[in-house]
């Protein structure tokens, strides 16, 4: 009887030695205690409560990383702003930040128009793509397609270039949506938006690849000065010698001008497309893209 009485006590001293050891407290372990603690602290005398571990026992929660956070781009030469044309017939327009690919326009950017002369630029750089080494004539031909905006030029490379093939790797490659093939070179239909993306296109190399790319960039540049219509005189004159340009014009028998912008700047792409009376004559549509242009400096 006595061997159990002292194997008792010693049990106890052992029970008694173990509530000083440390425990390592989680979250919701310590709020179930803390909860149940307040709870039966009146119901059981001082020598069964376990007081809760002091500050500097229980663990040290760090704060997650903050999640990084991408630069902030200054706003692109022309970038998104409210713009408003008072103007007879169809105007719309797209413009794309180049360096992140982000694109704003009129409420009507993904309606189609013929693009007149604007493909000319596609053309040539599918043609430069396809046959890298092009021969000392073609590359004159291709400089008086752009520069001058020559249609002989353009029916010879439309045929080389596979007539409607063109314009399937042109929505193919540049990443088109709402543009096709029809009749024509001339008449090729491209909306605002899928003009904006074509000029990205050209601009990044994907249409003429790494070699011709800024061979056409500069032909571009330096285009005919009567063919500067439109965007280029908006734009501050620092930026202007810089600026790619391909428009397009058209009178047709329809009784409807055609007129077309498409300039390519260091960080944007602009694309503006207009259609009226062929009466209010080919300025008419020169100064809707350069309206658009000037709002959208603002």
């Amino acid at each position: 009887m006595r061997k159990r009485v002292g194997m008792t006590t010693f049990v106890l001293l052992v029970a008694a030695a173990l509530v000083g050891v440390p425990f390592v407290w989680g979250s919701d372990m310590l709020s179930a205690y803390s909860a149940h603690s307040a709870d039966s602290e009146a119901a059981e005398p001082a020598s069964a409560i376990i007081e809760s571990p002091v500050a500097s026992e229980l663990p040290t929660r760090k704060a997650a990383p903050a999640a990084p956070t991408a630069p902030t781009l200054p706003p692109a030469l022309l970038h998104p702003a409210p713009v408003t044309v008072d103007a007879t017939g169809f105007w719309s327009w797209t413009v794309l930040d180049r360096r992140t690919g982000a694109t704003a326009g009129s409420p009507d950017a993904s309606t189609p128009q013929r693009t007149a002369s604007m493909i000319k630029a596609w053309l040539a750089s599918d043609y430069l793509r396809r046959n890298p080494d092009p021969s000392n004539s073609n590359l004159s031909q291709l400089s008086l397609m752009i520069r001058t905006s020559d249609n002989d030029a353009a029916s010879y490379f439309w045929d080389l270039d596979g007539k409607f093939a063109s314009i399937s790797r042109l929505v193919q490659i540049c990443g088109l949506t709402d543009s096709k093939a029809y009749i024509d070179w001339a008449s090729t239909l491209v909306s605002a938006r899928d003009a904006a993306r074509m000029g990205a296109c050209i601009g990044d190399g994907r249409a003429a690849g790494a070699k011709w790319t800024d061979w056409v960039l500069n032909e571009m540049r330096n285009v005919a000065k009567d063919q500067k219509f439109g965007i280029t005189p908006a734009l501050p004159a620092a930026e202007q010698a810089s600026t790619a340009v391909k428009n397009g014009w058209i009178a047709r028998s329809d009784g409807k001008w055609h007129v077309n912008c498409l300039a390519i700047g260091t960080d944007w792409v602009l694309s503006v497309l207009t259609v009226y009376p062929t009466s209010k004559g080919q300025d008419y549509g020169a100064d809707i893209c350069q309206s658009v242009t000037r709002q959208l400096q603002a």
